[in-house]
């Protein structure tokens, strides 16, 4: 049975091809782009979500970034890639946290800062510096983890670091964040951008795109 894997362009879909190369897996992978910025009518026919990522197993159709990759871990892989439950407690609470920190609090806060960027809203507003201040914290703790550890969750790549690295890359094609001043996340991102599996994910997902790894975000062509 062979694993589908619908990609949007420039999208969080991105996360699971990465996955399925550190893995090792064989996975079938389906294009698509942004008509100009959502995705395609045939995309949001795919799940209710019409969201990316979306991939199908079989019978199976499953969205969201975190369901597909702990989906495609367990069932697929015997569970690589996540700490299980049995490691020490602070190495398993340390997984977890960052694994959903992503979406549960970087990304969000990109959202809304994006957002407000696109809405024109005047700066020294309320909402806006309420998530500038939260970009600054978010940003403060994962520069300080990452001067202790290469990856979120210890010395070794694991799922946390796939959910992850998107925002701090591809995003900032939506939201042209700055990583200067922030040397141990532009550290992980080198050490990011030189894994096989990451390149060649972004090669077949996104051919052509620049890949932002550096200080400065990359540029939409």
């Amino acid at each position: 049975m062979t694993l589908t894997v619908h990609h949007l362009n420039a999208s969080q879909s991105e996360r699971i091809l990465w996955l399925c190369e550190e893995l090792g897996l064989p996975y079938d992978l389906k294009l698509y782009q942004r008509t100009p910025i959502l995705a395609p009518p045939e995309y949001k026919k795919l799940h209710p979500a019409g969201t990316a990522p979306i991939i199908q197993d079989g019978d199976l159709t499953l969205a969201e970034s975190a369901a597909c990759i702990e989906y495609i871990s367990h069932r697929h892989a015997a569970g690589r890639l996540f700490v299980p439950p049995s490691a020490p407690a602070q190495a398993y609470a340390d997984f977890l946290y960052w694994f959903h920190w992503s979406n549960g609090t970087f990304q969000p806060t990109l959202t809304r800062a994006l957002l407000a960027d696109r809405a024109g809203v005047a700066p020294g507003h309320p909402a806006l510096a309420m998530t500038e201040e939260r970009m600054r914290s978010s940003l403060g703790e994962l520069e300080t983890r990452l001067g202790e550890k290469d990856y979120l969750a210890g010395d070794e790549l694991t799922a946390a670091d796939i959910m992850t690295v998107w925002s701090l890359t591809t995003m900032r094609l939506y939201y042209p964040l700055n990583l200067g001043g922030y040397p141990n996340i532009l550290a992980y991102l080198e050490r990011i951008g030189k894994r096989e599996a990451y390149r060649r994910a972004m090669a077949k997902g996104d051919p052509g795109m620049e890949l932002g790894l550096g200080a400065e975000p990359p540029r939409r062509k």
